[in-house]
């Protein structure tokens, strides 16, 4: 069992947080604020001037040229994790907000100038990860029946589609852009590697096969390559992804093949949980850490 996975209320760490950017090509860090509070998982926003982030329940926006947050509004959804995502044309983010009355995760949509939350997943746990390149579809992680699966579901409500079904952690779908596949990482094969899928479920293959724990596909907006997150082998349990751990974002071809590290950090969880490259492609945006005393 994933322990990330279970309720829980939105807490923060005793960690300072570096909002950072990272060069593709050079490797070059560039670092864009500091926190003395917890801050996780910045979204880059199409026009490239702003970047959404969450931090304690609550999501923000980052200006890029006056490097200040501001807080958008969104209702009673304010034990928002880490999950979030924008739509395709920017007008909306997605949301995984823990509710009042049980504590479960469950998916909401709201203006992403602020507004009020719609629900979209009635049924909990759900963590949302992907929102489809048609603005029709969200894919993400849901626990049913004690098994954690890829489901995807209307963006306005309705049926939800179970796309994986295989013993283990399925996580972190997310469309690649031109809607053909959702990739996704799972522990079927004994450590979290990473996967993709057609978009309806069919042809699930396995793209990284080394002796790591690979997390959070993110494919760039040119659909060239995909980042993701490496955990050591024996630092973690293959189903978790905790945080304050030496980790590593890579990169390889969307076709596959080998990867390279782009960036070696103290992060984890909260560092690139949802998709965060430039809207060039030339960039990603991420969180590292750094211990208080």
């Amino acid at each position: 069992m994933n322990t990330l996975k279970e309720p829980r209320k939105i807490a923060g760490r005793n960690v300072y947080s570096i909002l950072e950017t990272v060069d593709v090509q050079s490797g070059e860090r560039s670092v864009l604020a500091e926190f003395d509070f917890l801050i996780e998982a910045p979204n880059w926003t199409n026009d490239g001037k702003r970047l959404i982030y969450n931090s304690l329940g609550r999501l923000y926006s980052f200006d890029m040229t006056t490097r200040e947050s501001t807080l958008i509004e969104s209702g009673y959804a304010i034990q928002c994790n880490n999950d979030h995502v924008l739509s395709p044309d920017n007008s909306n983010v997605a949301v995984s907000h823990h509710t009042y009355e049980d504590g479960q995760s469950r998916i909401y949509t709201f203006p992403l100038q602020g507004g009020h939350p719609i629900l979209v997943t009635p049924l909990a746990p759900s963590y949302l990860h992907g929102w489809s390149p048609d603005g029709s579809t969200l894919a993400y992680c849901a626990e049913r029946n004690g098994e954690y699966d890829i489901y995807t579901i209307p963006t306005n409500g309705g049926k939800e589609t179970r796309l994986t079904d295989s013993p283990g952690l399925n996580d972190g779908p997310e469309y690649s852009p031109d809607g053909t596949y959702i990739w996704f990482n799972s522990v079927r094969t004994g450590l979290m590697q990473v996967w993709r899928m057609k978009a309806d479920g069919s042809e699930q293959e396995q793209m990284t096969f080394d002796e790591s724990n690979n997390w959070f596909p993110h494919i760039s907006p040119d659909g060239q390559s995909t980042a993701f997150i490496a955990y050591r082998k024996g630092d973690v349990a293959p189903g978790d992804h905790p945080a304050n751990k030496d980790v590593e974002i890579r990169l390889m071809s969307s076709s596959g093949g080998e990867f390279r590290t782009l960036v070696k950090l103290f992060g984890g969880q909260g560092t690139i949980n949802v998709n965060s490259w430039a809207p060039d492609s030339r960039q990603l945006a991420f969180v590292s850490y750094r211990l208080k005393d």
